[in-house]
């Protein structure tokens, strides 16, 4: 080749243009270092944790013995192991967040990103957003921080809120577009700065992501799982997807006495929901207050479809 014109009748003679061989090259670079940025050996023991902890966790719960006590130290051991320890990478939130990234920068998927994506969403069609509440580093430290406001009765200590399931959602969805659009055809990250997990390995943060991630754990105190609600694009997922969840939280409204202390037990507003069958329910972390301040063992962790409540039943709570 003496030149650029012998290049390009080089690359005419296997059918595709210069731009699209250049294109190519970004891909298999982009592809390779993302591979060699790795560390393999920590991310499969931090899979086969993962899978360890889910086990246990579905056990318990579907068992009914999860209690406050037992919560917070598994919560505390989750982020801990998964965060303090095995670090920030992989998160279930990255396995989204920087699938959209790279695609939008080189137009390429990175196949192990994809395939720990495709898993974790299949871990919630199999138990309700178990990932996202016995997994998530960032997503147990805002519950373990947010049940530190809470007594022995999981009744707050400083009064917390709930936040309208309309308007944390829709801010989620918007976000989510928002931030999908800019990574696809700007090819910028607006959540990096902001990242949470990031916690984890703190030197990175900038001052921007010190403030807003500080922002949202002292939030938590107050609101729960703010980041997961308003902002987390794997938490968006995650509630579509939880619609076809095998396992979930069920009323046995034979057994129910309308009591409301699974609601009021409840750190969100989802509770009410399922308890009344609304068109729209909220994210369910499967955290399992509901089962333990339930008095008559009406509330379970099980397979099926939920039931549509007797008509009334809960006209004294509303």
């Amino acid at each position: 080749l003496k030149g650029s014109d012998d290049l390009n009748k080089y690359f005419l003679e296997f059918g595709i243009s210069k731009t699209d061989a250049i294109s190519k090259i970004n891909q298999t670079i982009a592809i390779s270092s993302e591979n060699e940025s790795k560390n393999w050996g920590k991310i499969k023991l931090k899979f086969i944790l993962w899978f360890i902890t889910l086990i246990i966790a579905f056990i318990l719960l579907k068992s009914g013995k999860i209690k406050s006590n037992l919560r917070n130290l598994m919560y505390l051991s989750i982020v801990i192991i998964f965060g303090v320890i095995l670090g920030a990478d992989p998160g279930p939130m990255g396995t989204l967040k920087d699938t959209i990234v790279l695609f939008g920068q080189y137009k390429v998927f990175f196949p192990p990103r994809v395939i720990a994506l495709v898993i974790m969403l299949l871990g919630i069609v199999i138990a309700n957003k178990f990932i996202c509440s016995w997994g998530c580093q960032v997503g147990t430290l805002q519950d373990l921080i947010f049940r530190l406001n809470r007594n022995k009765n999981q009744l707050p200590i400083i009064k917390q809120y709930r936040l309208s399931f309309l308007v944390s959602n829709s801010a989620r969805i918007i976000f989510f577009i928002v931030f999908t659009l800019i990574a696809v055809f700007w090819v910028l990250d607006i959540i990096e700065p902001i990242d949470p997990f990031k916690i984890f390995k703190p030197d990175v943060l900038g001052i921007m992501g010190i403030f807003f991630v500080s922002s949202i754990l002292i939030l938590s105190l107050f609101v729960y799982r703010p980041w997961c609600h308003i902002f987390c694009p794997f938490g968006l997922a995650g509630w579509i997807v939880e619609k076809i969840s095998i396992f979930r939280i069920k009323v046995d409204y034979d057994k129910c006495i309308a009591c409301g202390k699974c609601e009021k037990a409840c750190p969100s507003s989802v509770m009410g929901a399922i308890l009344r069958r609304d068109k729209v329910i909220p994210d369910c972390f499967s955290c399992g207050s509901c089962i333990e301040s339930c008095p008559t063992g009406a509330i379970s962790f099980s397979i099926g479809k939920r039931d549509y409540p007797p008509k009334g039943k809960f006209d004294k709570l509303n």
